[in-house]
């Protein structure tokens, strides 16, 4: 290969995904060429010249792709740290960039988790529309039952469909597979949450929104990766991103390890949680 370009950077991201036990270190391959050295660590060196979109795309995705394993969340926020209006208006706090950035992660995932408040706001299609892709697996939680059938998710037929309801709630809306955990407070407990879905095969999971599913995630350690987009805007008041208990002191603080990749006009915040929860949760 003489030059590595951003679709071919991509196209080897996705045939990475497509390993289902992970990669191992070594050389990896595209259309017959070797491509990538991948050591130990998930450093790599390409054996062509890579252009920088091809370059960003790979220091950015390459530690995810590489992983049979991981539950990674992301939130879009404003300056000051909100994600939506008080009304729940989101559309859009981040640019296109990062918007394309939120689809290259569905493609990269088994599954993709929202929350009833994200659906119920925002109506989402939860789908790889800005990038080749195979579309993951829509799993939308909702404990209390407060959903009915009128939501895209539930319709369009576009990707498969996992609702998740708590215990002695009945059915839920025509057409779509609905799975009952525990919910004691009406809310989920995140580890039941990825257990049940990894005995589906569904092992790489996004937990799209919103806020308050974030918040739950992280606040139990159920997360690998967090990823948090600043966009230069201040909305002033509105839903916040994170939301977690107080704490005392700053010394109490999550210092996770942070890398920042730039998404046009925002800042995109790379966070490894293993460096806060410690490994092999």
């Amino acid at each position: 290969m003489e030059r590595i370009d951003a679709t071919a950077a991509w196209e080897l991201l996705r045939r990475c995904k497509q390993q289902r036990d992970g990669v191992a270190p070594g050389t990896l391959e595209l259309e017959g060429e070797p491509v990538l050295r991948i050591s130990a660590d998930g450093a790599w060196e390409s054996f062509a010249p890579v252009d920088e979109a091809a370059r960003e795309q790979l220091d950015l995705y390459l530690p995810l792709a590489l992983q049979p394993r991981y539950t990674i969340a992301q939130l879009g926020q404003s300056l000051d740290g909100h994600i939506a209006t008080n009304s729940g208006h989101s559309r859009y706090v981040t640019g296109p960039e990062d918007i394309r950035h939120l689809h290259r992660l569905r493609a990269l995932v088994d599954a993709v988790i929202v929350g009833p408040g994200t659906v119920a706001a925002d109506d989402p299609r939860l789908t790889v529309r800005e990038v080749p892709g195979e579309q993951p697996v829509r799993v939308v939680l909702d404990p209390a039952g407060r959903l009915d059938g009128g939501y895209q998710v539930f319709s369009d037929g576009a990707a498969p469909t996992l609702m998740l309801r708590g215990e002695g709630l009945g059915c839920g809306p025509a057409g779509v597979e609905v799975l009952t955990l525990p919910a004691p407070g009406r809310a989920f407990t995140p580890a039941d949450v990825k257990a049940l879905l990894a005995e589906r095969g569904l092992r790489r999971v996004l937990v799209e929104g919103g806020g308050v599913t974030v918040s739950r995630f992280l606040e139990e350690g159920a997360l690998d990766r967090l990823h948090v987009t600043v966009a230069p805007l201040v909305i002033g008041s509105g839903r916040p991103g994170l939301s977690l208990p107080p704490i005392r002191t700053m010394d109490e603080a999550m210092r996770p390890v942070c890398r920042n990749f730039r998404l046009g006009n925002d800042v995109l915040f790379d966070f490894t949680l293993s460096s806060v929860f410690g490994a092999g949760r």
